[in-house]
């Protein structure tokens, strides 16, 4: 299929680069040789959404979507940096990304009530509590029971702000967050969704580098997008907690490190900033 694209885009396919449970990425050069991206997507919908979103935010804070193939969900991308996972050029980093992240929740801010796009709401709802209202009743979760009960029950008392409401990214990583050769930050593979920006700040606080970094990026979120600590704080307790399940429940060596992430934004009160 990847091949059948390339052909009608005039593209080389050079090779096999990656793939994950949403997508299979190959790249490619155009005439002039210049390298690129091609995605596939196992899932429409999910290809109909990430498009939607990086072409909403397009201008430089992400991937730029060079064509598109909505009858086999492909599209070519541009290759940030001119190579798989980007340059080598992070300087500032984590201020570069906030300041990235800051501007596509600007961008999205405007759209949020006319785009087409997944409720955060609606994944709350449907997906994250339920599934750690279930791991919750049926792990065995040993010395961790009495903080990830006392987690749980603190769940009821969150709540989204429609004033915040924007498209959020839903899945910022630090793989997901390549440089180009001029040391900008590009944030690529969305999963977007609409509702409150608090989320996209706490998803980037626990799991950019997990374990690494976490106050610092926590006071980073809060100043640049000026939503207090104690308010981004719960949402990052709710993130750490569906992780540190994830990992009890399928054996993942990293649930000692997102205990700890989670000790600390609960045990100090708001990540030691109340």
């Amino acid at each position: 299929m990847l091949g059948q694209v390339a052909e009608r885009w005039n593209l080389s396919l050079e090779g096999y680069h990656d793939a994950g449970h949403a997508s299979v990425i190959a790249t490619a050069t155009d005439p002039d040789e210049r390298p690129l991206l091609l995605k596939a997507w196992a899932d429409p919908a999910r290809y109909r959404h990430e498009i939607r979103a990086l072409r909403l935010w397009a201008g430089g804070m992400t991937v730029d979507v060079m064509e598109t193939a909505d009858d086999h969900a492909v599209a070519l991308l541009e290759l940030v940096g001119g190579r798989p996972g980007g340059s080598d050029w992070r300087q500032r980093e984590t201020q570069m990304v906030a300041g990235a992240l800051h501007g596509l929740h600007i961008r999205g801010r405007a759209e949020s009530l006319t785009i087409s796009l997944p409720l955060l709401s609606d994944y709350l709802r449907f997906e994250v509590l339920p599934r750690i209202e279930k791991r919750v009743l049926s792990l065995d979760l040993g010395q961790w029971a009495p903080l990830v009960e006392d987690e749980f029950h603190a769940l009821a008392t969150l709540k989204e702000d429609p004033e915040r409401s924007t498209v959020l990214h839903g899945d910022l990583y630090r793989e997901n967050v390549p440089f180009d050769r001029n040391g900008h930050p590009r944030l690529l593979d969305p999963v977007p969704m609409v509702g409150d920006a608090a989320f996209d700040w706490a998803f980037w606080t626990v799991y950019y580098d997990l374990g690494r970094e976490t106050k610092q990026r926590l006071a980073t979120a809060a100043r640049i997008s000026r939503i207090p600590v104690p308010v981004i704080a719960p949402w990052c307790r709710l993130l750490s907690l569906d992780g540190l399940l994830y990992y009890v429940d399928t054996g993942d060596p990293r649930a000692p490190q997102m205990t700890e992430v989670l000790s600390f934004l609960s045990a100090r009160g708001a990540g030691g900033y109340a």
